[in-house]
């Protein structure tokens, strides 16, 4: 057999390897919901508040006079002992 430089004899042929699989992954973004639900208790408390409340009353009295008397202006005769 003899060999030429570079050239052979025989046919080129072609052989094709199953393909190879390359991703390119491209990434869009995508509104998703994410709900977190918030429940509000209110609580409602009593608390005593103290309210004063006032209550006057008037009375009269007279008093510095020549003697004791009641309020109708007469001698005042309660307690007063009779004499036999």
């Amino acid at each position: 057999m003899s060999s030429h430089h570079g050239h052979s004899p025989c046919p080129a042929q072609s052989v094709v390897d199953p393909p190879e699989v390359v991703y390119e992954d491209y990434f869009h973004p995508q509104v998703v919901q994410v709900i977190h639900p918030i429940e509000v208790i209110r609580r409602h408390h009593c608390v005593p508040v103290p309210h004063h409340v006032y209550t006057v009353s008037c009375k009269d009295v007279f008093c510095g006079g020549a003697g004791p008397h009641d309020y109708r202006g007469g001698p005042r005769l309660a307690g007063l002992r009779k004499r036999r």
